[in-house]
């Protein structure tokens, strides 16, 4: 029998991903965020939930862009530091080292180091009440040759990202391919 763990934000895992945007004065700004995800194919686009008194929420506003880097597990401590502390009372970039590098498509700096990079403009937003849905429209994903597979696909392998469990708040890595997308439910079908 199941237990009820109650309305909370629970749903396991999220993406541990670090959202990038100019703040007013023009720097640099990087947070981490656990709520987002795909949203749409077409167009390809993403979505990250932000409280509105974060310092990025009022960049993304403003800018109509933001970036999305998704960290490796050697960035773990990284990660968490610029999900921590306001791009409104640290220069998060200075502090950990990580490379501000200004996206060539969008108003929004990515993290050179991380492997991943999505670039989105801003599509549309959502007031959702504690949270703002950001919705981008990805113009662009940029990987690292290291990450890619023979067919030019991300290998999660490689990538090794971080995922987030809500509730117990610890960061995960991804482990072993279990089966083959659209190939492991064809036994049901007759």
């Amino acid at each position: 029998m199941k237990q009820s763990l109650g309305a909370n934000t629970l749903a396991q895992p999220t993406p541990v991903w670090v959202v990038g945007s100019y703040d007013a004065t023009g720097k640099a700004n990087m947070m981490t965020a656990a709520w987002g995800g795909i949203c749409c194919s077409k167009p390809p686009c993403v979505t990250v939930s932000l409280r509105a008194e974060r310092h990025s929420h009022a960049a993304i506003m403003a800018r109509k862009a933001f970036t999305v880097s998704v960290p490796s597990q050697r960035h773990v401590a990284e990660a968490d530091y610029v999900g921590m502390v306001s791009g409104s009372v640290a220069d998060k970039f200075a502090v950990t080292g990580l490379t501000a590098t200004k996206s060539d498509l969008v108003d929004a700096p990515y993290v050179e180091e991380f492997p991943l990079v999505i670039e989105c403009r801003l599509l549309q937003t959502v007031d959702l009440g504690a949270h703002t849905q950001f919705i981008g429209e990805i113009l662009d994903v940029k990987a690292d040759a290291n990450v890619l597979d023979t067919d030019g696909h991300i290998d999660l392998a490689r990538l090794l990202p971080l995922i987030f469990a809500p509730g117990s708040s610890k960061y995960y890595g991804v482990g072993d391919v279990v089966a083959q997308a659209f190939s492991a439910g064809k036994r049901f079908s007759k």
